[in-house]
This record gives structure tokens, sequence and C-alpha cells, in this order.
């Protein structure tokens, strides 16, 4: 910064810090492998670019989107618009079946240097139904927290999720160009597009209240933003976008919180 009076100014910020203002020079494909990433984000402001839905944001920053619209004073359907400015320094709370909002309520915020990493313990999630062994893997279903799950895509697991070390919030499938990726569940596509840092061509699928899933570095995606989906159906081609080589990467979230995909799916045993 110029001083105006002949000298300069340095003020010395992190890297992470410089990444989250700017959301450029930092477009790795390891991005949401990094820990220093690790959501959720309670500072700050963000500009709604063209494109982008209050899912793909609530996404990007760790933060339920029901929240997040709650503490803007968005209700459902959480319709955005470009250039809108939404406060990330604000917390709302979630009211479930609900699309009523609350007086948002202030957020600490978070140092500088950090966000809030995300819990090193999560508890198994509960199967209510366990799949028939009989049917070919792509057609199995597994019924957790009464969804029926199955998976995108049977390629081999290359890379599980991490809550420590190379953090990795969900799952990375092996597979070739061009191979069917496929809706773990049925629910409403939320967001489609290349806006998410390190994702590269990215699904959100809005299952109920509770639960999303996502589909990263797609070739090619076959839905758009508000579609309804069926467990099963094919909505994207797997390809390389954002990253280094042709695989699937599949998330879940929680109220706005990565876990574990593999107790969800069902097993390979």
């Amino acid at each position: 910064m110029w001083s105006g009076r002949g000298g300069w100014v340095v003020r010395l910020l992190s890297l992470p810090i410089i990444c989250a203002l700017l959301l450029s020079g930092c477009n790795t494909t390891a991005i949401y492998q990094d820990d220093r990433y690790n959501p959720p984000v309670y500072w700050g402001r963000h500009v709604v670019k063209s494109g982008e839905t209050l899912f793909s944001i609530a996404w990007r920053y760790g933060r339920d989107h029901r929240e997040l619209g709650n503490a803007n004073g968005i209700s459902p359907p959480y319709d955005i618009r470009t250039g809108q400015v939404l406060r990330l320094d604000l917390r709302g709370k979630v009211v479930a079946g609900s699309g009523s909002s609350s007086m948002p309520t202030p957020a600490a915020r978070a140092p500088a240097s950090r966000t809030a990493a995300p819990s090193k313990s999560q508890p198994a999630p509960r199967v209510e139904r366990a799949p028939v062994r009989s049917a070919p893997l792509p057609d199995q279903t597994q019924t957790v927290s009464g969804i029926d799950w199955r998976w995108p895509h049977v390629g081999t697991v290359l890379a599980g999720f991490s809550t420590s070390g190379k953090v990795n919030k969900g799952i990375d499938i092996d597979g070739n160009a061009g191979d069917a990726v496929r809706a773990a569940a049925s629910g409403n596509v939320v967001y489609a597009g290349s806006g998410l840092l390190g994702y590269g061509n990215l699904i959100i699928v809005n299952h109920n209240e509770n639960y999303l899933s996502a589909y990263a570095h797609t070739r090619k995606i076959l839905v758009e933003e508000g579609d309804s989906v069926k467990a099963g159906e094919t909505i994207a081609e797997l390809g390389s976008s954002g990253t280094d080589r042709d695989k699937l990467h599949f998330e879940i979230r929680k109220n706005g919180n990565p876990v574990n995909p593999l107790p969800y799916l069902p097993s390979r045993k």
C-alpha cells in the first residue's frame, strides 16, 4: 500500500487470508484437501457472482445453507442476486421444516489466519436397511437417515475421507473419461457449474433438510439447477476438470459439515 510520502507500507498477510479474500492465484487441484481451508468460515463478506447459488456459497465456506441464509435474512427458496453482499460474520438459526427467519446473531470473529477444522471423530450413521447383496453393486442401495444411497460410480477408491494430515472432505473414485456419474440418492440439483476452486465442473444435489451430496471434476454436466433427479440417474460424465487425472470426487455433507461417505454407501464386501 502506498504511504503517500514516498515510501511503502508493507503489511504481511498470510497466504490463506490472501486466497480467502481474493479467491485468486490459489486455484490448485487440492484446495479441498488443504487443512488451511477447513470450514466453517465466520468472518468477512462474500459478494455474489453470476452463476452462484446460496448452496454453492455455503458449500465453499463450510456453512449450512439454511443457517447462512437465515443469518442474512434469506428465506426458502433461497434466491440471491449477482452483486448481493452476504455477511459471513453472522450466525443464523436453523429452523427445521420451516421457511421462517429469525434475527441473525453476531458471531465471534475467527482469527484472521485460520478457520475452524472439522471434528476429528464422527459417530457412524445408523443403517436402517442394508443392501440386497444379490444385486449388482451399481444397483444396490443402503438406507441411512431416511435416504436410499448408492454408489455414484463403482471404480476403485483412490483416496478416502480424512480430517487430519492431508485433509479430504470426501472420497476420490477412479474411472475413465466419459464414464457415467450417477446421483447417489434422489434429490434436487441446487448447483451445477465450475465456480468453486479445486472442484472443476461440480454438481450439488440437495436430498433433504440435512443432507447434500457433491460430484466434482466431471467432464460434462448433464443436469441443470432446479432439476429433480432420481437415485442412479446419470447426471454427468466423469472427467478431470480441476484436477490432474480422471476421477470423481464425491462428498456428502450433513448440516453443512463434511462426513465420511463410506458408511452411507453399500459395502463392497
